[in-house]
């Protein structure tokens, strides 16, 4: 027999002790018929409550927080017209009260036994849930086994982070419903939690015990209460950078051992919530997107992940979709975000063409430059081509000492030109690559190379991102958002004055 977790299991896992208070009021009369009506007493009977959703308020390690989680045991968790009230009325609460929302949807969908009038009522909780969203609250969903239909096809998949517990069955059709429709079962391993992370769809499998823990460091990232950085060193002047030749940076950008975005995140940031994919079937393994903070600041993180680039391993457009879910989720939530460039460049396939790589390229570049919450980009190693552009024009551009920026690998320059790679070096110098002759606000320096002290190296480019979101804090919005407009006006990529 397939073991439930109730809602009040999830309740007693997530909330601190003792601190949940019930929203609810009694149901919505919907004048069931007898049959309906017996139902609805076993229902009650069986489960221990009244709907098919509990809704309330209680506290996460001190955080006032509201919760909603449905009830398995009540008619399968389905939603009817009293249910979607019930909901619909919490999440119109926690907007009104400034809560971050907690929902732990179970269920087989809608309620059939009240037709198409239940069927309706999730286009009524998607639109409190967009409503919520839009206030710059946090919106976050654990899904448990099972989440079928509408429930999952409209408030279990609009989450700003979605998890599930472990071997859930999550899938829009139940594989009941498949099979009378089609008269074979669904294929085995698609309708799983863990099928779906792997795909991009959901962000992780945790289970019930982990969840608390990974809700108290989600939460101190997405509800954006910064702490003050400290210990902020300033700024090395540009004097203070060494003149090495612009194939050095090459080459040092390319050691095997150069920490990326990993290392930075290992080593530098704090609450880490690594999340997975676009949210629609897409994930790139050359990319990381987090939650985290540097130094006490929130911030949403996207990153290419030098440890599994190569020359054919390179950023597709779901990539780039993924980074647009980012830009997407900071703009949402309010908190800044920070893009890590360091790539060989959008990948060049037939795949990537058939997937749209230059017009993602496009929209990325679009969406970051006017993207409404305060943006610094990193060139932490190899800047190429369109690839490094898209997570380009942001307020604020920091430059490991080493990296560089190209519009193609100085071999791929010097094929162009010189019709050979031998002059690779020469078009490196003569397109002024390196970090000390890019426009960018700041030299991360490396002593001597950042691959000889990768701990050090990334606590440093940590302070600098942190200082300068620290900055960025500082101005008003609308001039932040001015400044960036005509960042890039200018003649040229050359430091500014």
């Amino acid at each position: 027999m397939t073991t439930r977790t109730s809602a009040a299991e999830i309740l007693d896992a997530v909330l601190d002790g003792g601190s949940f208070a019930s929203w609810d009021t009694a149901p919505l009369d919907v004048s069931p018929g007898p049959a309906y009506a017996a139902d609805l007493v076993k229902a009650r009977e069986k489960s221990g409550v009244d709907e098919s959703v509990l809704t309330g308020q209680g506290l996460v390690d001190g955080r006032p927080v509201a919760i909603i989680a449905c009830e398995f045991a009540f008619l399968a968790g389905s939603i009817g017209v009293a249910a979607a009230e019930r909901i619909a009325t919490a999440i119109e609460r926690a907007t009104a009260d400034r809560l971050p929302l907690i929902a732990s949807p179970t269920s087989g969908g809608t309620r059939m036994q009240e037709g198409t009038l239940a069927f309706v009522q999730m286009v009524k909780i998607a639109a409190a849930v967009t409503l919520h969203k839009q206030a710059r609250l946090p919106y976050l969903v654990y899904l448990r086994n099972p989440t079928t239909g509408g429930v999952f096809a409209s408030w279990g998949s609009l989450a700003h982070v979605t998890f599930a517990e472990p071997g859930a069955l999550i899938g829009f059709l139940g594989p009941r419903v498949y099979q009378a429709l089609y008269d074979k079962p669904f294929p085995d391993g698609v309708q799983t939690a863990e099928n779906l992370y792997h795909h991009g769809v959901i962000d992780g499998v945790v289970p019930v015990a982990s969840l608390r823990h990974l809700l108290v460091r989600a939460l101190r990232v997405v509800s954006g209460d910064s702490e003050a950085p400290r210990d902020l060193d300033p700024a090395p002047a540009a004097a203070d950078i060494p003149d090495h030749s612009a194939w050095h940076s090459v080459e040092s950008s390319r050691r095997a051992d150069r920490p990326g975005v990993r290392q930075l995140l290992e080593h530098a940031a704090t609450e880490q919530v690594p999340l997975s994919g676009t949210g629609q079937g897409e994930s790139d393994t050359t990319i990381l997107l987090s939650l985290c903070r540097f130094r006490g600041i929130s911030c949403v993180v996207f990153g290419n992940d030098r440890s599994s680039h190569s020359v054919t391993a390179t950023m597709g457009p779901g990539a780039l979709r993924e980074a647009r879910r980012g830009m997407r989720l900071a703009e949402e939530l309010g908190i800044p975000l920070v893009l890590v460039i360091d790539t060989f460049g959008a990948a060049l396939s037939k795949e990537a063409e058939e997937g749209g790589i230059a017009p993602e390229i496009a929209r990325c570049i679009s969406d970051l430059v006017t993207v409404d919450t305060p943006t610094v980009s990193v060139l932490l190693g190899q800047g190429t081509g369109g690839g490094a552009l898209a997570l380009l024009p942001a307020d604020r551009t920091l430059c490991a000492q080493n990296a560089w920026l190209a519009p193609l690998p100085p071999e791929g320059a010097s094929a162009i030109v010189h019709r050979d790679t031998d002059h690779a070096a020469d078009m490196a110098e003569a397109q002024g690559i390196r970090s000390v002759d890019l426009l960018r606000d700041a030299i991360v320096p490396e002593y001597p190379d950042a691959a000889e002290e990768p701990v050090e190296f990334s606590m440093r480019v940590a302070g600098a991102i942190a200082r300068e979101l620290r900055s960025l804090g500082q101005e008003k919005r609308e001039d932040r958002l001015t400044t960036r407009m005509s960042r890039y006006r200018t003649l040229g990529l050359r430091e500014q004055s």
